[in-house]
């Protein structure tokens, strides 16, 4: 199984089942051994809203027009259902890997159905090479999941389940923790680094897309993410003056009945966008540049069945949920936000992992912004159980109780259950 897998079901399972993070499917071929690796994964959600608030950036859902206030659908999780192939081999002394993988979800209701359009429902997330020694570390290019916030993500256990979901159907994937103690890492186009294994210590250092996902942002509340349907209508984004950089350390360490790992990451980007309706070069509007930076620290521990997780992050200018939405005022300038969750989990007798989590991310309005319906703060509490019924197969319930306030008082609300399983190979 290739190493992002690894991660994925080593910080999502948390132990919960030794065998789950295995290889894959391994293929020699001649000087290369390939891996065909991957999971399937799909949930029946049932969730009730109970709110009908437009807040800008919420996680949490709201009634309908009609003021329904339920909703049921079939969806992938926070983890994608993965397809990868992972070629290795060592040549000249140098271990050499690609990776490529694709990622087809449960649910896409467009209007020719469940994914039946080309290029719908289908995300191609990986696309790397690596290169390196142990001796003296490796070199990555491509992309992949980004550098900050990864371990935040991977050590989230909805990662096996669905967390955040305000849509049911129709997203390729579930919220998870997303925007409810972490920001997403996202999967970014870099060049990174990564130190040797220095007795459980390493690092990464690497560049990435500058302004990964902005466009040119118009609107009220400027520094919001712009849709593909938006840059079509607003032109394309500005020139970017450097490539974002992003980094982690970690130290890992086992003794006994207990192990455990300590991370700290961060990410800088220099944000340059504009403010216009226009829809040409000629009409350009007002031009705001920045700098937006982010800090996080995190920890992991297990001792015996018992396993705790905790994580922070502070920034300014980087925004909530995705990297640099609503991160700028233009107005006013850059605002502040913070994060963080606390989750704890126990192996029961039965084998099945029970959970339990809360996470929460805070928005501040920029210094003498005016009070509107920006989030203020998305908050969640989730509790799993998570069962291993085969080798590969893991069962999956779930509940989660997701709340969103704005700056100007307006509150959302909804609470989903979900049931489903994943199948790693």
């Amino acid at each position: 199984m290739n190493k992002n897998i690894k991660l994925a079901v080593a910080g999502a399972v948390l132990a919960m089942s030794a065998t789950a993070a295995n290889a894959g499917i391994i293929i020699p071929a001649g000087e290369w051994t390939l891996d065909v690796n991957g999971n399937v994964n799909a949930f029946a959600n049932w969730s009730k809203y109970d709110h009908s608030a437009a807040i800008v950036g919420g996680i949490a859902g709201a009634k309908d027009k009609a003021g329904e206030d339920a909703t049921q659908g079939i969806n992938t999780g926070l983890l994608p259902a993965w397809l990868g192939f992972t070629g290795t081999t060592r040549q000249n002394d140098t271990d050499v890997s690609f990776t490529i993988s694709m990622q087809p979800n449960a649910s896409n209701n467009g209007s020719t159905g469940d994914g039946a359009a080309v290029g719908a429902n289908t995300l191609f997330r990986q696309s790397y090479v690596t290169f390196g020694d142990k001796s003296w570390g490796s070199v990555k290019l491509g992309k992949d999941i980004g550098i900050f916030a990864s371990d935040a993500i991977l050590n989230d256990m909805t990662l096996l389940g669905v967390g955040g979901n305000a849509n049911n159907s129709g997203a390729s994937t579930t919220f998870g923790g997303i925007g409810t103690g972490y920001i997403y890492a996202a999967w970014k186009g870099q060049v990174a680094y990564t130190t040797p294994n220095f007795n459980g210590f390493q690092a990464t250092v690497g560049i990435v897309n500058p302004n990964q996902g902005l466009n040119r942002n118009v609107g009220t509340l400027d520094g919001n993410m712009v849709t593909s349907s938006s840059a079509s209508l607003y032109g394309a984004h500005l020139n970017q003056d450097r490539f974002g950089l992003e980094g982690k350390a970690s130290y890992t360490f086992a003794a006994d009945n207990f192990t455990g790992k300590i991370w700290v990451g961060g990410h800088s980007s220099k944000v340059k966008l504009e403010t216009g309706t226009g829809t040409a070069a000629a009409s350009l509007g007002t031009v705001y540049e920045y700098t937006a930076s982010v800090a996080d620290i995190g920890a992991n521990l297990n001792v015996g069945n018992a396993g705790l997780t905790a994580y922070y992050y502070k920034g300014e200018g980087v925004g909530t949920t995705l990297l640099l939405g609503n991160g700028f005022d233009s107005v006013k300038g850059k605002r502040d936000s913070d994060g963080g969750y606390l989750q704890a989990t126990y192996v029961l007798p039965t084998k099945t992992k029970a959970g339990v989590a809360y996470g929460r991310s805070n928005l501040d309005l920029a210094s003498g912004e005016s009070t509107s319906a920006l989030v203020d703060m998305n908050e969640r509490i989730t509790v799993g159980l998570y069962h291993p019924l085969t080798k590969h197969l893991n069962l999956v319930a779930e509940w989660n109780d997701i709340e969103t306030k704005s700056h100007n008082g307006l509150k959302n609300q909804h609470t989903t259950g979900s049931l489903g399983a994943i199948l790693f190979f």
